[in-house]
């Protein structure tokens, strides 16, 4: 795992940056991985098992769906993951809404 810290002192990586354009796309692209990572958490817990793990019930991952929301830093594109039955309804970004403001409390 990286070190946040070493991150934010690694002048290198910092120097890579050559204007403020390409850092808020940096920001932007972050927080869209971030928030599809975190979604793919919620479906692990609604469904119960992880990813390429067998399960002997019903209801299983469908693929994803690409959903453009509006964050703090801008509209984001995100992957949404899907369930066979369509009840999946996550908490972070619910259907039909942008980034949950609790997001950011």
């Amino acid at each position: 795992m990286i070190d946040k810290e070493s991150l934010l002192n690694d002048k290198e990586f910092l120097k890579s940056f050559k204007d403020g354009l390409e850092l808020q796309s940096f920001f932007r692209e972050l927080q869209a991985r971030a928030v599809s990572q975190m979604l793919e958490g919620e479906m692990d817990g609604y469904l119960g098992y992880e990813k390429h793990e067998r399960s002997g019930q019903g209801n299983s991952r469908n693929g994803h769906t690409s959903k453009k929301v509006r964050g703090d830093q801008g509209d984001l594109e995100i992957q949404v993951p899907r369930d066979r039955d369509g009840t999946f309804n996550p908490i972070i970004v619910p259907k039909r809404k942008n980034l949950n403001a609790r997001f950011y409390e």
